[in-house]
């Protein structure tokens, strides 16, 4: 059984200055999200796209916010449950224990819902017997890509995850198949040109427009047709990677007991963002109030205010006096005073 302070459900942009706000308070935060690596839909969906209403920053791209982030944590050495969904969450009297599709139990003192737009499932393409070769040669996504090396690799897809894993698995893959159903790409226009060179340099295959339309296969996936046009290709292949962005989930909070009103999670924003549940907490796009502005600064605001209120919760009658970090630093849970240190993760794309 893990145990920790805060339960944070989901590790995008808000879900990881929660960490940097409970830290500052002495608070250990967990973090359970579906993704394989933090940053939500900033990385997942859109790491180079350029956003323009972070504080002190003209311009940030969604994957450079993210690495910041995780700099900016570091000395509160939070945990993570990547990859695993919350599932099941039962009530105790005095904590709670939070219990994930791997069967993985954490036990925490108060629930902090921060999942963007919801649980996310991947997007799955339309066809026949697609779920007899999942994890047996059909992969949504990428957690250790070392798996690929010297494997034969098909990724379908036109944004920028599908172009961002394209140019990483050229590295090793033996060989490397991109397709899309349109000529256009979606991605960064760095990437496409990236890809476009590969392609040039006959290192990968671009399939322009065409799409998977039948797999094949006894034990594990060997091969799929390919409609490109009026022709049908067959392709052997060890992996087929379908990337299709992500699909939001809200019924496992409605299962909780939680008050959902218009797709997002009810809270009381005139005091700390708590939910009709008691020490379950609703921050950033995930929750609704009146006048609700869903902005990353504005989870940013209200992953601060709650984590406030979360101290109290978890310290009934203890005082805590604000401070300034200019005047008090970064305190580390040794007691140290600590500043956020560089990582060696580098931009997440």
């Amino acid at each position: 059984m893990i145990k920790t302070d805060l339960i944070v459900i989901g590790a995008g942009p808000t879900g990881l200055f929660t960490v940097f706000e409970a830290g500052l308070l002495g608070m250990k935060c967990h973090l359970v999200d579906s993704l394989t690596r933090p940053g939500g839909q900033c990385v997942e969906i859109y790491p180079n796209k350029p956003i323009y209403d972070i504080p002190a920053h003209p311009e940030i791209l969604a994957g450079k916010l993210v690495d910041n982030l995780m700099d900016q944590i570091k000395p509160f050495s939070p945990d993570f449950s990547l990859g695993e969904i919350a599932q099941k969450l039962e009530k105790k009297e005095d904590h709670f224990i939070l219990k994930t599709n791997k069967g993985t139990k954490i036990q925490g003192k108060v629930i902090v819902i921060a999942g963007g737009l919801g649980n996310f499932e991947p997007r799955k393409p339309s066809i026949d017997d697609l779920d007899k070769f999942e994890n047996k040669g059909i992969q949504y996504s990428i957690i250790e890509k070392e798996k690929f090396k010297n494997k034969n690799v098909i990724i379908a897809g036109g944004g920028d995850s599908a172009l961002d894993w394209t140019i990483e698995l050229s590295k090793i893959a033996k060989k490397l198949s991109l397709i899309h159903r349109r000529n256009e790409f979606r991605g960064a226009n760095s990437s496409v040109k990236t890809v476009q060179k590969l392609k040039d340099d006959g290192i990968i295959d671009v399939i322009t427009p065409a799409q998977v339309v039948e797999l094949f296969g006894e034990k594990k996936l060997q091969s799929i047709n390919i409609k490109s046009g009026e022709k049908i290709i067959n392709v052997e292949t060890d992996f087929f990677i379908p990337l299709f962005g992500l699909v939001p989930k809200m019924n496992i909070f409605k299962d909780w007991g939680l008050e959902i009103e218009k797709n997002a999670i009810r809270v009381n924003n005139s005091l700390d963002y708590q939910t009709n549940v008691e020490g379950v907490y609703a921050v950033g796009d995930i929750n609704t109030y009146p006048g609700k502005l869903k902005l990353i600064l504005s989870g940013f605001h209200e992953a601060a205010v709650m984590c406030h209120s979360a101290y109290q919760f978890i310290n009934p009658g203890k005082k805590n006096v604000l401070k300034y970090t200019t005047v008090s630093g970064i305190n580390g849970f040794d007691g140290s005073i600590k500043k956020p240190a560089k990582t060696d993760i580098g931009t997440i794309n």
